[in-house]
């Protein structure tokens, strides 16, 4: 596989083959993310693609799944997205799923047909940043999207077929904040009922533009501790009627919770306030990571 750049891809895609079909981010402005920065978003040539895929075909015997980056591959048209979906299902046949990050604006610009033309196809689920509920908060990290279009777009994912798996970031809102950020994504996530919410926690690398409001003293960032209220705060206020799949437990996280909402809400509050009780729970500094 040819690849540019660094190539990221969500946690549950560790052992999928990485199938990069464009280069960079077509936002790229959020304040508190680095991922793209040294990349201009453009899209790959369609035989590039296809010579890779054709590649891992004669390399691998099995690829029970593949995931589309770059940063929002699921920009493309579907005039540019069908014909890959065609070639991985015609020499793919293994393949349990595919899956692509994505924009909820990307999704927005689709129509309803379009959505389920995709799914139909052999999309299964998209991946979206919403990193919070609060239009305040994502104004602020200057994330180009609002409330109502990240849950427009999370339904509309939902709606067609495929399922949606949406990250937030605990501390994003710094100190002054913490509580319209943790209440606000407790209520989006009730209103917008994906699949999948993965919880990250707040880690700012110096090179990006919210490390100089950081040390200005513009925003104060959370402690361990605090992280925990915050948490408990959002789960508080999140209340969905369907089965979805919680995790905290990447390695930015103080502690580590996994479980399925509603039911195992109350349980994984519990762990929260034990951890509040007990700091020997709280990961080490040292070993947080994005």
């Amino acid at each position: 596989m040819r690849y540019e750049g660094d190539i990221y891809r969500p946690p549950s895609e560790a052992y999928s083959l990485l199938v990069q079909v464009t280069i960079g981010c077509t936002h790229n402005k959020c304040t508190f993310c680095k991922m793209f920065k040294d990349k201009k978003f453009r899209v790959r040539k369609l035989e590039e693609v296809l010579e890779d895929l054709a590649w891992a075909r004669r390399r691998y015997r099995r690829v029970d799944r593949m995931f589309l980056c770059d940063g929002d591959a699921l920009a493309l048209s579907n005039n540019r997205l069908m014909p890959i979906l065609k070639y991985i299902a015609d020499n793919f046949p293994e393949c349990e799923r595919v899956t692509i990050y994505g924009r909820a604006t990307d999704v927005l610009k689709k129509t309803d047909e379009e959505m389920r033309e995709l799914y139909e196809a052999g999309l299964t689920m998209v991946y979206l940043g919403a990193e919070s509920g609060s239009d305040k908060v994502l104004k602020d990290i200057c994330k180009g999207e609002t409330r109502e279009q990240l849950i427009e777009g999370v339904k509309r994912i939902e709606a067609c077929g495929m399922k949606a798996s949406v990250t937030f970031i605990s501390g994003l809102a710094g100190k002054d904040g913490w509580e319209d950020h943790a209440i606000q994504t407790g209520t989006m996530i009730s209103e917008m009922e994906p699949s999948y919410v993965g919880l990250l926690t707040l880690i700012v690398e110096p090179s990006v533009p919210m490390a100089k409001d950081i040390e200005s003293g513009k925003m104060k960032l959370l402690t361990a501790d605090e992280v925990m209220a915050e948490t408990l705060l959002m789960l508080e206020n999140t209340n969905v009627t369907k089965k979805c799949v919680f995790r905290s437990n990447h390695a930015s996280n103080y502690v580590s919770l996994r479980g399925d909402l509603p039911y195992d809400k109350e349980k994984m509050m519990a762990t929260l306030r034990k951890a509040m009780e007990n700091h020997d729970m709280f990961k080490d500094e040292r070993f947080r990571a994005l």
